[in-house]
This record gives C-alpha cells, structure tokens and sequence, in this order.
C-alpha cells in the first residue's frame, strides 16, 4: 500500500499516473486500484458536532491519495515517499507504532468491522474505502464514517466529532454537506457558482489546541449539566436567551456560541438555498466574532486574516475555521475578486507578521472514490 501525500494535481488521470508511478517504483509492479479521500474545509458551524449540532463542511480538491494491492500473507507494507518512510504490520496482531506514528492512521482501519480503531479522516477513509473495495465489504457511507471516527477515538486516542469522516465520505462536487450531528442525517446543498472557497493558512502552529479544545468540550458539557440538559442541542436560542443567567461565567459564553452557531448554520443554509451570498457572509462574520469573543478560540494571526479578507471589494465573508488558536481562515470570494484576495490579504499578513500565509482556492468536491471509476465517469460526461 502507498500512502501518497495530500496533493492537488490538475485531472484525476495525472494524479492516477503520478501515484502509480510511486507505486511501481517501490514494489516493482502495477497497484490493483487507487483511492483518493479529500480533506475538507467548514464553511459554517465550529464547535457544533461534539455538542451533537449542526456543521456545514465541504470536500475539497485537496487529497489523500493511496495506491494498494493485494498480498497473499496477512501482512500489510505501507510506503510514504513524501515521508522517506514506511512501516509494517501483522493483521493478526494490530498494534500502535510509536516509532513510526503516521503509520497508526492505517493500521487503526485495519481491523474487522465492527471492532474498528484510527486516525486523520483523509487518511483512514482512504484506508478503509481500500480494504472495503479489496475485500468487497458490505459497508455503507455511514457506517465507515463511523468505523473511522471509532478508531480515531479508541485507537490513536483523539476525542473527535463525526464531521471531518462524514464529509470525506460523503462529499459531493459543486455542494457543501448539512450533518446533523445527533442523528447523522445529512443534506446535499448547492454552492452558487459564483462564490469561490478561499482558504488562507497562518502557518502558525497550534501548541495549545489540544489542551484547550478539551477545556472547551468540558466547558459545554458542564454547561449542559447544569442546564439539564443530554446536550447543548436540545436548547433552542430563545430558551437560552430565558435561562443563561443561570450559568456562570465562562460556561454562558460557550454555551451561548454552540447554540447560536446552530442557529446560524441552519439559516446558512437557507441563506444559500436562495442563493443568498450576502446573507451567508454576514452569518459567516457573526461566527467568526461570536468565535473570537465567546468561545475564544481565535489568535492575532486568524484575526489579522480576516480583517484583511473583509478589506476586500468581492469577499462576502471571512472566519476562522477547524478547532482555531492558528490554523485557518475560509472566505467566500467572487470569483473575479479572487485575485484581488489574494494580493491584498498576502500583503497584509505579511507585512504584520513578517510570514507570508498560504492561500489556496479550493473546489468543492466528490468524497472518497476509486480514480479508475472516476476517469470513466468523466469519459462518460459524468461528473
């Protein structure tokens, strides 16, 4: 098996050639298939999914690519050039490799259904779409998000929400994906053509994101107790709004963002079933703001990004996405402003920090597929 590297190349027939290509170089011979599973930037709705609420990623042309074959012993050989590493396991004995710890990511999906254990979603739904498709498993979508997310949790040891599985499952092209986190319906919902998905990295890393998402998580569960309730969930804005002064402080701000965030995201989608940008952006400034100033996880660099963003004639909205203290901002950009953005978001960044970010415009796209069937889909006029 080889583990490519998160890649965006131009055609799905170049990145098969170019993983192949790797593929034959370590093993001498031609893969049996190869997968792809896409990671994934969230337009509106952070903190929700592990207070069981609502979030609205998307899939991007940003991807996990794996080549795999299979073997006549029960052994499993992964190679990851972009790493200089590889690493192997028995699948009769699967166990953590602490030397060689991006190998966990694969070895947690590794195991029989049901039992199931790993890792970073692009990673180990590649994996698992792999071994489902080699071993033709009777898995649906769901089902292998769920495997997936288990194994983050049991094997790698990482409290995670189902969002970043599902929506690399389940994307579609052209759409983003409405999941409600409490009963895993999911909605298909169109992104007008005329908005661009912007992503700008701070490149600052995040020493205190663990520590401080797991504050948060006890913060909203404390805050739920309290209120009586199983989760921020089952409280709407206007019973908050009668009985926050029952909480104290900072649990009431928490509380207050995770139940106005649902909020926002169910009136996001709505704002974007009309093809209401406007709309959407403001929603997005709302989140960003309520972020920053309630549940405080925001950093000088995220805010710096969008201020600059919003400094922009063509951007709609700009917030900090993912679990926030550094990592990204998403903005919604006309597509003839994008180059504008660019320009002007870089230079600010860069002549406040010193640091030049790294902006990508991104697409949304297909959840994890096998690329052989998605070249003949596009031969057939497919998307």
């Amino acid at each position: 098996m080889h583990d490519g590297e998160t890649m965006k190349v131009r055609g799905v027939s170049k990145r098969r050639g170019l993983v192949q290509g790797l593929f034959r170089s370590a093993f001498g011979d031609q893969s049996t298939l190869i997968v792809a599973a896409p990671g994934r930037v969230n337009l509106i709705g952070e903190h929700t999914d592990y207070n069981q609420g609502f979030v609205l990623p998307v899939a991007i042309d940003r991807y996990i690519v794996l080549a795999v074959a299979p073997r006549r012993d029960r052994r499993v050989l992964l190679k990851a050039p972009n790493l200089r590493a590889e690493a192997e396991f028995s699948l009769e004995g699967i166990e953590r490799d602490e030397k060689q710890p991006w190998s966990n990511y694969q070895r947690g999906v590794a195991v029989p259904v049901g039992s199931g254990l790993s890792s970073s979603a692009a990673v180990e739904v590649a994996t698992a779409y792999a071994f489902k498709l080699l071993n033709d498993l009777e898995i649906d979508g769901v089902e292998l998000a769920l495997l997936c997310q288990r194994a983050e949790k049991e094997f790698v040891g990482v409290e995670c929400g189902i969002m970043d599985q599902l929506i690399a499952v389940l994307g579609k092209k052209d759409h983003a994906l409405l999941i409600d986190c409490q009963d895993l319906s999911t909605e298909q919902v169109a992104i007008p053509r005329e908005a661009s998905i912007v992503v700008a990295d701070t490149t600052k890393r995040r020493e205190l994101l663990l520590s401080a998402y797991n504050e948060r998580r006890q913060e909203c569960e404390r805050g739920a107790k309290l209120l009586g309730v199983g989760s921020l969930r089952q409280l709407s804005v206007e019973e908050f709004a009668t009985r926050e002064e029952e909480l104290p402080e900072p649990i009431r701000r928490r509380c207050r963002h995770v139940i106005y965030e649902n909020q926002r995201v169910l009136e996001g989608v709505d704002a974007l079933k009309e093809a209401d940008l406007e709309e959407f952006g403001r929603l997005m400034q709302e989140s960003h703001r309520s972020l920053r100033d309630d549940f405080e996880v925001s950093s000088a660099e995220l805010d710096l990004l969008v201020d600059a963003a919003l400094e922009v004639e063509g951007v709609y909205g700009s917030r900090l996405t993912g679990a926030g203290f550094g990592g990204c901002t998403v903005s919604l950009v006309e597509q003839e402003a994008v180059e504008a953005f660019m320009a002007h978001v870089g230079e600010s960044y860069r002549a406040a920090t010193g640091i030049a970010p790294r902006i990508y415009v991104c697409d949304a796209e297909d959840g994890a597929s096998h690329l052989a069937e998605r070249v003949e889909g596009q031969q057939e006029g497919n998307p």
